[in-house]
């Protein structure tokens, strides 16, 4: 370890360079490898909280955008630190048609450079081109019109 190092703090990721590789399951019990959607524009999305009323708004943006995002072969993963049972009653609640990822330690959020405290990830987004690079990174989201902010930025 290096002195004065925090092995807990986000590690910085930058537009134009490959995103961190990580490979996990989904809500849906699906195997999902970042690496495997290369050719396809991926969105992550990282959020607090399942079921709190601003996640709730903004996964229901995604899904009312969802059309759109699928017609530009879009692949929307979200990522928090709920258990996959709490991804997968959300996702039937909200008849969320996209991938939720469990991320209890925080490990992937942090390896894009998204702080992690008391359990939860900060609300941030990261788009990833068909080519495999980060197009456009989200520090700061207003999720009354981040879904399509998302949409407008994937071209």
């Amino acid at each position: 370890m290096t002195p004065g190092v925090n092995p807990n703090a986000p590690r910085p990721i930058s537009v134009g360079s490959p995103p961190p590789d990580f490979t996990t399951r989904a809500h849906d019990g699906s195997t999902l490898s970042l690496a495997s959607l290369k050719g396809k524009p991926v969105v992550i999305y990282f959020y607090p909280k399942d079921e709190s009323p601003a996640c709730t708004k903004e996964a229901c943006s995604f899904r009312d955008s969802w059309n759109e995002l699928r017609k530009k072969d879009t692949v929307l993963i979200g990522v928090s630190a709920d258990s996959e049972k709490s991804h997968q009653d959300f996702a039937k609640h909200y008849k969320l048609p996209f991938l939720l990822v469990s991320d209890p330690e925080g490990a992937i959020a942090k390896s894009f450079g998204v702080s992690f405290e008391g359990g939860m990830a900060d609300r941030q987004t990261v788009i990833i081109g068909a080519d495999g690079n980060v197009k456009k990174i989200y520090r700061t989201v207003d999720v009354s019109k981040h879904a399509t902010e998302v949409a407008k930025d994937l071209g």
